[in-house]
């Protein structure tokens, strides 16, 4: 079967993968040339009754739960139709910002529903690709033939309805995850033309053999990324400093426009505390390293593709590459250091974690499920409502156990035992109301009520915030 694209985005509930939830889900496949492959998807997905939806969100894509509800389909409905129809082999996936934000989406999703998170991005010949780190690496490294917005202040910036609207694309309404989908696939269409061999080249790349294969060598190499500064078009020149010691696939690279002598006496603790930190005061000494996971499509190039342009502009200084890049290797014991200083960052993380308090629904990334488990998930989304009702498994991973309580209640909420409905309100309850003043409900009203006495909210703005409202009064347990 020949390799297709297809082009998905969402809006959900908030910005968080771990708690919140697809609202609308749209895709349209296309082949290699970007032309349409049959008829787009839009679907509506029902949140549940123990998900609030983040006001602020809902003010931008204007989806109610009350929608969702009425016009939507079940999560399990929903994957179902999507393992069949969409996850085809071959399949290379892709949006604008889908691997840090879409992808993570999908993978909790596919999680909560007794589904692989992974196997749908790579099994069956099937990948990603992510559209925003082309254009970035595009506007910087070759812009001719496109027209680059700026906001008021002259900066570049890359958002998809604004470089849509300036190279004239149609982009209908902005934040609807189909009209975002037809943007992509057109300002996608625009690099693939104006810009063959980067399109191409980057493509390539999406490979993680490649991709580790240009970082590990010994020399520095281009790399375009949002965690790098505006004024550079999100580009510099980095080489490899260091693995990632507990994830395989993942290194650190340092920017080489920085002196590295700040850093030379630093202990481990030390640069530990610097690679935490993300904001930073003017003047405020950074520690310019950044992870680059291989399997994340990163936007990398050969030092070769740069030209004199590129350089005067990107304000790439050869002469300053050289001579940090000479006091980085005489630093000998910097790439152990960072590795003891990633590790101590990692144990520090894994205290948080333990720590918390987070349900099950946040521990995907806690570890993999065993084959006989994975048989035993396949069992689970094959019984439906009826076969869930009397349904019994050992499970070695004890997240199963604990999902599956909530699966039935969230997509087969016929399928609970009167001990299981109790259950599920005693969550509910914890969930939501949990915390008194600072709970999830009283956070969710209070924020409406700081929304609606806005100054300039509109009319339509107050529908959807009243909408809100009643969701909220109407999942509202019981008992409180």
């Amino acid at each position: 079967m020949n390799k297709s694209f297809y082009f998905y985005d969402l809006e959900t509930t908030s910005f968080s993968a771990r708690h919140g939830r697809i609202m609308q889900f749209a895709g349209q496949r296309t082949n290699e040339q970007l032309e349409p492959v049959g008829d787009p998807d839009n679907i509506l997905v029902k949140i549940t009754p123990d998900i609030l939806p983040d006001p602020d969100a809902v003010m931008v894509t204007g989806i109610t739960p009350q929608q969702t509800l009425a016009d939507g389909i079940t999560e399990a409905a929903f994957l179902d139709y999507f393992h069949t129809t969409i996850a085809l082999p071959n399949t290379i996936f892709l949006g604008f910002n889908t691997i840090r934000f879409d992808d993570e989406f999908m993978r909790f999703t596919n999680y909560r529903n007794f589904y692989d998170a992974y196997e749908w991005q790579w099994q069956d010949g099937r990948s990603r690709w992510d559209l925003l780190d082309v254009v970035r690496m595009t506007r910087a490294l070759r812009p001719e033939g496109i027209e680059w917005p700026v906001d008021a202040e002259g900066k570049g910036v890359n958002r998809l309805e604004l470089i849509a609207s300036a190279n004239k694309l149609l982009h209908e309404k902005a934040h609807d995850a189909l009209s975002d989908v037809y943007a992509t696939i057109a300002v996608a269409g625009l690099i693939r033309q104006k810009q063959p061999k980067l399109f191409e080249y980057l493509s390539k790349m999406r490979d993680k053999k490649e991709v580790e294969k240009l970082v590990s060598k010994p020399e520095p190499f281009v790399h375009t990324s949002g965690r790098y500064p505006s004024e550079f078009e999100k580009t510099a020149v980095v080489i490899k400093v260091a693995s990632h010691p507990t994830q395989n696939g993942s290194a650190y690279v340092y920017d080489l426009r920085n002196d590295p002598t700040p850093f030379k006496d630093m202990s481990p603790a030390e640069l530990a505390a610097l690679l935490r930190k993300y904001r930073f005061e003017e003047g405020e000494l950074r520690l310019p390293v950044k992870q680059l996971s291989f399997n994340k499509c990163p936007a990398i190039a050969p030092l070769a593709v740069l030209n004199e342009e590129n350089k005067q502009r990107l304000q790439i200084d050869a002469r300053v590459i050289q001579k940090n890049l000479e006091l980085l290797l005489a630093m000998e014991d910097f790439g152990d250091k960072l590795e003891e200083a990633i590790r101590i960052n990692e144990k520090a993380r894994q205290a948080e974690l333990i720590a918390d308090v987070n349900d099950v629904d946040s521990q995907l990334y806690d570890g993999f499920f065993n084959g006989d488990d994975k048989t035993k998930m396949r069992v689970v989304r094959a019984a439906g409502e009826n076969g869930l009702a009397d349904l019994h498994l050992d499970f070695a991973d004890n997240r199963l156990e604990k999902l599956l309580l909530l699966y039935k209640a969230r997509q087969f909420p016929k399928s609970l035992s009167a001990d299981e409905q109790a259950a599920w309100q005693s969550y509910r309850e914890a969930v939501l109301l949990s915390g008194d003043q600072e709970s999830r409900l009283s956070k969710y009203f209070r924020r409406i009520s700081e929304l609606a006495n806005l100054s300039e909210i509109t009319q339509d703005k107050l529908f959807l915030l009243e909408e809100l409202k009643l969701y909220g009064e109407s999942i509202m347990p019981y008992e409180a």
